[in-house]
């Protein structure tokens, strides 16, 4: 038993970071966050809700500087501050922020948002346990491998998540009448538009695909519907 002790130990850990993180996030959303008002983009969500035969699409507008769009585990749509500046300043069209929309509304309907949330929280639990057990073995080191072999698995994770809202985006958006074109064009803009201090890109982008590779596997979407109307 003692020699399963560190396993239950990181399960339980994971659990409650699960429940704990699920909450913090929910309250930190709902203090920094109020709904979006721009007709504009009220009327492509509205495009939107009707490609997907719902009343309404409700995006709202989280209260922070980077630029980013991201689903909650509650299944909220929030653009960010930074984000929506671009949009306003004419850096950013409003079929970007669309595609941008609809990439989130992907996370959700996939059911990519909650499970990130207990992958954080699983993924937390195995960098313990494995730092626990590796470190009986590589003093010193234990922790930092398993710190490392985690992010590979939570990059790999997040890689594969994009790739699916991304063709949730893709099919959504061309339903629309809004096509994938902004789509691919605002992946063109990411680099440039997400540069902070230094040029440093968030660690959010850090775990997305490469632009090229997201842009190609679009492309192959739109030539398999093109073929199968032939």
């Amino acid at each position: 038993m003692i020699r399963f002790t560190p396993i239950l130990l990181a399960v339980l850990y994971a659990f409650v970071m699960y429940r704990f993180s699920v909450w913090r996030t929910s309250r930190e959303l709902d203090a920094q966050s109020t709904e979006l008002a721009d007709p504009m983009l009220k009327h492509m969500t509205d495009r939107m809700a009707r490609a997907l035969d719902i009343a309404r699409v409700r995006v709202h507008i989280y209260e922070i500087d980077p630029v980013n769009g991201l689903a909650a585990p509650d299944g909220r749509i929030f653009i960010t501050r930074g984000f929506y500046r671009k949009f306003q300043t004419g850096e950013v069209t409003a079929d970007e922020m669309a595609s941008v929309i609809a990439h989130e509304l992907g996370h959700v309907a996939l059911g990519h948002s909650r499970r990130r949330m207990i992958d954080f929280s699983g993924q937390n639990a195995l960098r313990t346990a494995l730092a626990m057990v590796l470190s009986r073995f590589l003093p010193g080191i234990g922790a930092w491998i398993a710190s490392g072999l985690t992010r590979l698995l939570a990059a790999r994770l997040s890689r594969g998540d994009e790739y699916e809202a991304d063709a949730y985006a893709a099919a959504l958006l061309t339903k629309a009448g809004i096509g994938t074109a902004p789509q691919k064009s605002l992946f063109k803009k990411l680099d440039a538009l997400t540069e902070g201090a230094g040029g440093v890109m968030p660690a959010w982008l850090l775990s997305h695909p490469k632009t090229s590779e997201r842009i190609a596997a679009i492309e192959k979407l739109e030539d398999r519907w093109q073929n199968a109307l032939k």
